[in-house]
């Protein structure tokens, strides 16, 4: 399953240090993240509910920029 989700980040080096927070977090498969869009592409591993993956996708941004925001 692949989901877009609208961002809130001040840099494209941010952004990036948020891909790559959410590719690591269990649950994704994959994840893109267009700075100049403000959006986040991510696709879940099989039988992964979406809301709680992204809840923690989320925290796991925060521990590198902290200011970061989701829209979910």
């Amino acid at each position: 399953m692949k989901k877009s989700y609208k961002i809130d980040v001040d840099c494209a080096n941010c952004a990036n240090k948020m891909e790559l927070a959410t590719k690591n977090t269990e649950g994704v498969k994959d994840c893109t993240v267009n700075f100049m869009a403000l959006k986040m592409h991510v696709e879940f591993e099989d039988g992964a509910d979406p809301k709680s993956v992204m809840q923690e996708a989320l925290k796991n941004c925060r521990k590198v920029e902290s200011d970061c925001e989701i829209f979910f």
